[in-house]
Formats: structure tokens, sequence, C-alpha cells
């Protein structure tokens, strides 16, 4: 059984790590056992949260916009995790997230981590559900903040110690961290010419985006203008 890692939580914008933000960190650092250092923040996505992630977590878009800047988030979360193993529920859903902002910012992040969720699979195959309020409830683990990051980690570590004490005699294996992968690309930022015809095309068109179009990638900004161009036509020049 792991007694040294991170206890790591994220509360995201979407589910595609490709395409959607980190919304908020809860990283807890267990030494020995013993909590030992919290990072927790909010984190500005650059975009609008929408109502389904409002509603799940809580979140708004004032809180979100108040959060901290995007880069230095996500570099500070590489900092905090140092070269420790790393350990959520669906971990790998998180560590996804993380990896995707890290190679945008030519930061390394390669991980190892035990997921509560495959471990609950396999001990627990008879619960209806092996959620972590699912799992809280079974244990009694009492949950302050449901989906909010830090509290969420927090819950992950508790149903890591309490899965470890019912089952003393599983395979040590299956407590143990494995590396984790994840294939992520780097993401280009909007270039200067993309970043000009795209603010053209809101101003001609009047329409205000839900995102910034300094944070938007290469990628993004190419959708976003195909899309705007779908639906509203290109810009028509005077004497065309």
């Amino acid at each position: 059984m792991m007694h040294t890692y991170v206890a790591l939580d994220l509360e995201t914008t979407g589910l595609n790590p490709s395409q959607d933000r980190i919304l908020e960190i809860g990283a807890v650092k267990i030494v020995g056992g013993e909590e030992a250092q919290v990072f927790s923040t909010l984190v500005n996505p650059e975009r609008e949260v929408s109502p389904r992630i409002r509603e799940l977590t809580g979140i708004t878009n004032e809180m979100a916009a108040a959060g901290m800047d995007y880069k230095q988030a996500v570099e500070r979360l590489v900092e905090f995790c140092q070269d420790l193993p790393i350990l959520g529920h669906n971990i790998l859903f998180d560590y996804g997230f993380v990896k995707q902002a890290a190679v945008n910012q030519k930061l390394s992040f390669e991980k190892t981590g035990v997921d509560t969720l495959k471990i609950a699979r396999k001990l627990l195959p008879d619960l209806a559900s092996r959620s972590l309020e699912s799992l809280c409830n079974y244990y009694r683990i009492f949950q302050e903040r449901r989906h909010r990051a830090a509290d969420d980690a927090r819950s992950a570590r508790s149903v890591y110690e309490r899965l470890r004490g019912e089952f003393p005699d599983s395979p040590g294996e299956l407590f143990a961290p494995v590396p984790l992968v994840y294939q992520a690309k780097k993401q280009n930022s909007i270039t200067p010419a993309q970043k000009g015809y795209l603010n053209d095309l809101l101003k001609y068109h009047k329409i205000e985006l839900p995102v910034r179009v300094e944070g938007l990638t290469k990628n993004e900004a190419s959708r976003i203008i195909d899309r705007i161009i779908l639906e509203h036509g290109r810009i028509q020049r005077p004497g065309f």
C-alpha cells in the first residue's frame, strides 16, 4: 500500500482533454500516511462554464473568471506533484487533462498512479454503483462538498484506505501504482492570422464568443472559424 503520494481530482469544463479545460484543481499530498500539503485552486478556463457543469459543481462563470491563470495553475500542479505517484477515482481522466495541458506548455508529466475505481470494481463487484459518491455512502465517508476538487481528492484517499483495510489479503499489486498512459499531442496557440480573421468575423457578424480568442489553440480557432462561416457566411468585401 502506498503511504506517500498525491491524491488528485479535477473539475473540468467537459470530458475531452483535447477540447475542454481544467476548471478546478484539488491536489492533496500524503506523506507517510498523513496529509502534508494541499494545492487547491479554481482555474480560469478562458471560456464560459456550461449550465450542466455549473449545476454539477456550483462553479459559476464569475468564480471561474477569478481563478488562477491557466498556464500558471498547470505549472504549479506539475511542481506540486514532483515525482510522486498520483491517486484518484478514475485517475486516467484527471491525468489526461493534466498531461495535455502540460504537453501544451512543454512540461513533463509522466506518472504512475492508483485508480480507486479500478480497485473497487475488482473487490466490490456486487455493488450497484462504484462511483465515488456511492463508495463514500457505502463506507460512510463524509463528503462536505461533492464535485469539488479538493474534497473529492480527499474522498478518493479515504476510499483507498478503506478498501485496503477491508481487503488486507488482496494482492499487494492491486494497491500499488502502475504507469499511466495518455497520448497527448502538443496543441499550438492560435496564429496571428487566425486571430485577426476570427476577430474580423466576430465583428462583421456581430457575434460574441463564450471563449477568449487569445486563449484558443490553433485547432480550436480553425473549428470556430469554420462553424461561423458555415452558419453565417464569409465576410463580404465592398465591390465583390
